[in-house]
């Protein structure tokens, strides 16, 4: 197969994993930054050219999008949709996984658990709003934030109030969300490719820190997790349209709790920590997917 990595570094640990299992699997793959990929809408030859060159003949793509791409990601995945190129990811899905505010909508209206979060245009209101959530301690979030960039924990109400003010006047776009402290600063990411678990970690904050995230001095380790947990975050997937996903969860009082879904997971911390081959999972799914389309057609 000819097959497209859509990433912005080739020497990225993720992107170099996919490129590695996919020619491990004798297949043609080139890296592609997406940014220089331009589109020619058009009812009879729709294009993507890629550097001024018109991309052909490519079997499948596996977009790498990075959070301040959305957009133009979204755009071109949709591109290579309506040319009838395989995508790993599909437009919908990315949009909808990638707006915090909008995936905690879906799942929770599919009666999956998720934190507590309230938001609210207008700062006149934001005191008020502020007490619907039960804990004291608050995490303010921004929509798109990633990696745990543009996540603040505030330890109380007033502190709260203060740092939304803060975020509305640089006119970024945030929600508030109910602090779990029986999570002890912990949450386990459940990588799922194409319906099955592939690798289960749990991530632990650093001393004095809340956010688990592996950027932010994070820990992880191997661990095991219930049939619901598991049931749950396949579920949580599969409701948002990702073949290949990222779940992470957090262990609540309430039952496990999910904290968000990642469409374009990075394959570093989960292929590490469990010394899996999940870039070959991956690429294995394409493979049937594609011979599967082909039985059908």
């Amino acid at each position: 197969m000819n097959i497209a990595v859509l990433s912005r570094n080739p020497a990225l640990y993720s992107t170099q994993s996919l490129v590695q299992a996919a020619r491990k699997r004798y297949h043609y793959v080139r890296v592609i930054d997406y940014v220089y990929c331009d589109l020619v809408i058009d009812h009879q030859h729709p294009k993507v050219l890629y550097n001024g060159q018109e991309l052909q003949n490519i079997d499948a793509i596996i977009p790498r999008i990075g959070a301040g791409y959305t957009s133009h990601g979204a755009s071109l995945i949709r591109q290579f949709e309506g040319l009838g190129v395989y995508s790993s990811l599909s437009s919908n899905a990315l949009v909808e996984a990638r707006n915090k505010l909008h995936c905690l909508q879906i799942l929770a209206s599919h009666g999956i658990l998720v934190p507590k979060s309230v938001v609210s245009n207008n700062t006149l209101f934001f005191d008020h709003i502020i007490h619907n959530l039960e804990s004291e301690k608050v995490v303010i979030k921004l929509l798109n934030g990633t990696h745990g960039l543009g996540v603040v924990l505030a330890h109380d109400h007033k502190q709260a109030f203060s740092i939304m003010e803060a975020f509305t006047k640089s006119k970024s776009k945030v929600f508030f969300q109910e602090f779990i402290k029986e999570a002890q600063g912990a949450d386990i990411r459940v990588f799922i490719v194409n319906g099955k678990i592939q690798g289960t970690m749990k991530r632990q904050a650093e001393p004095g820190e809340f956010r688990s995230n592996l950027h932010r001095g994070g820990t992880a380790t191997i661990v095991d997790i219930t049939d619901e947990e598991a049931e749950i975050a396949v579920r949580s997937a599969n409701i948002l349209g990702l073949k290949v996903a990222g779940v992470d969860m957090l262990r609540s009082q309430r039952g496990p709790m999910i904290l968000e879904v990642n469409a374009s997971p990075g394959l570093e911390g989960i292929e590490t920590t469990t010394r899996s081959d999940i870039a070959g999972e991956i690429i294995e799914m394409i493979e049937k997917d594609i011979e599967n389309i082909k039985n059908e057609s």
